[in-house]
């Protein structure tokens, strides 16, 4: 008798272990849904298992049955902002997450500048944003809530990530990414809406690092990324063992002068193989309801600024697929200047906004360091990237977004004329006379430009070009432009020729 009352005992323990809800990592306690819509909720149980989920802003509950892998999904409507509530998940077993909040949630994505944490106290070559102390102590925003997705390289799509939303205050604002802190600081203080930050970000990486592998194989000019990875992972053990002399060298070299260390090379697990941080860090949130992305990427890509001219809206058009929303609201910060960044990266993105719906740019050549390609005023950057989502996401209509935009030139004589958009309250040079504009002649030679401002248009002229076909304005790895409108928003770097450049055909 006491084998059998055994036997059933370890039966009823293995179903119901077997029987167990599981969520992802995502959905758990503190996290923020977004609010007036349909959100996708998701799970694990057993296969044919019924889950009945109830949400705490509303009576009616949703039941769903799990598919024959035990994977269940649902979509569920929200309301206006609001909570704390609680979303119950029943089967055989029951789950409860606490504290959510109906809000706005934005993901946060790209390398260095936008992983950039307030306080970023474990890497000596960037210790913080400016004034840090004082802004985390003044960080006590119970609404604003972050999840990180931890780095991870993977071969196949991810289904699931370790993480937990984190409340915004002191004792945690230190490891919030400051770009998008100050960005949802500024929606949460204008609207009183809780905010979510998804924050997917790995420095030193690629914009091929984060999209799909299928759209990178699928274009002519993405798929020599593809081939030329393919073979590197083909030469990855030799060229593997190269690298470990060569760092075995460089550590025995006591000369003050020894240099860099050496580069790993690319192999099958490195952080800017094309598509697996996609795999990795960006498939196991999907498909969760967002309201939009902002992107602080593209250093990685200069030495093939032409090629991200088609890279980086095949990125945008790929997240936008996967998280069903063909007008996902996605905006980008324009690289700062630094010495290793051509002024074609911020040509291929100022391309972007203007031939990509629902996309905004916020411009920062007046925040670089020439030595320092982690500029410390993420306030600054924050705020501008939280102009566009003011504007087209929370009815603040008349905000200008932009500064001058290049709209088009005429020759006359011996000067050229330029004219802009977002210039129609005038143009301003702030701190002196207009800078870094250059001109040239049908030769192509460039010189130095006077320029100035003439209502809404600026005039450009060199004694060195007496017949101009064409104007560049801060056209360089650090310009240094002062170009405002009245918004107090610098302009674009630009270029009225189409001359061919140095990036041009490089794949």
């Amino acid at each position: 008798m006491k084998k059998i009352v055994t036997l059933l005992t370890v039966t009823c323990f293995a179903l119901l272990a077997k029987a167990n809800i599981k969520l992802p990592a995502i959905i758990a306690d503190n996290m923020v849904l977004q609010q007036n819509t349909e959100v996708a909720l998701w799970g694990w149980a057993d296969a044919g298992e019924t889950v009945v989920i109830t949400p705490g802003w509303s009576k009616k509950t949703v039941t769903v049955k799990a598919d024959e892998k035990g994977k269940w999904m649902v979509n569920i409507k929200t309301v206006k902002a609001g909570g704390p509530y609680t979303i119950s998940f029943a089967g055989n077993n029951s789950v409860v997450v606490n504290n959510v909040l109906l809000g706005e949630v934005w993901l946060a994505s790209g390398q260095s500048n936008m992983e950039f944490f307030m306080n970023k106290t474990s890497n000596a070559s960037y210790s913080g944003v400016l004034n840090y102390q004082q802004e985390i102590a003044a960080a006590n925003f119970p609404s604003i809530r972050m999840i990180d997705v931890p780095n991870k390289v993977s071969d196949e799509p991810q289904q699931n990530f370790s993480g937990t939303w984190k409340v915004c205050s002191p004792a945690t604002a230190d490891t919030f990414s400051a770009v998008a802190y100050y960005f949802a600081k500024g929606i949460y203080e204008k609207t009183g809406i809780p905010v979510g930050i998804i924050n997917a970000t790995w420095g030193g990486t690629p914009a091929e690092s984060w999209t799909r592998k299928d759209v990178l194989e699928n274009n002519a000019e993405l798929k020599p990324i593809i081939d030329r990875y393919k073979q590197q992972c083909d030469e990855y053990p030799a060229a593997f063992a190269k690298y470990k002399i060569a760092t075995e060298a460089w550590k025995a070299d006591t000369s003050k002068k020894k240099g860099a260390a050496p580069a790993a090379p690319m192999g099958p697990t490195h952080n800017k193989s094309p598509y697996k941080l996609y795999n990795g860090m960006i498939a196991p949130i999907i498909p969760f309801t967002i309201k939009g992305a902002i992107w602080y990427q593209g250093e990685s890509n200069a030495d093939r600024a032409w090629q991200y001219r088609t890279l980086f809206p095949a990125m945008i058009k790929n997240w936008r697929e996967d998280f069903k929303n063909a007008n996902l609201p996605f905006y980008f910060v324009q690289i700062s200047p630094h010495r290793s960044q051509n002024a074609e990266i911020r040509e291929a993105q100022l391309y972007t906004m203007q031939t990509v719906a629902h996309t905004g740019m916020a411009v920062t050549t007046d925040n670089g360091d020439s030595l320092d390609i982690h500029p410390r005023n993420k306030k600054l950057v924050g705020e501008r990237l939280l102009l566009w989502a003011l504007k087209n996401e929370y009815g603040e209509k008349k905000l200008v977004v932009n500064g001058p935009l290049y709209k088009s030139m005429e020759v006359k004589q011996d000067k050229v004329e330029l004219s802009f958009s977002n210039a129609k309250d005038g143009l301003v040079a702030k701190d002196g006379s207009l800078t870094e504009f250059t001109i040239a002649g049908a030769d192509k030679q460039f010189y130095p430009a006077q320029a100035t401002i003439e209502g809404n248009k600026i005039i450009v002229w060199s004694a060195s070009v007496p017949n101009p076909v064409a104007v560049r304005f801060a056209w360089r790895n650090i310009p240094r432009p002062n170009l405002y409108n009245n918004a107090g928003l610098p302009a674009s770097p630009f270029r009225t020729d189409d001359w061919q450049v140095s990036t041009q055909g490089k794949l």
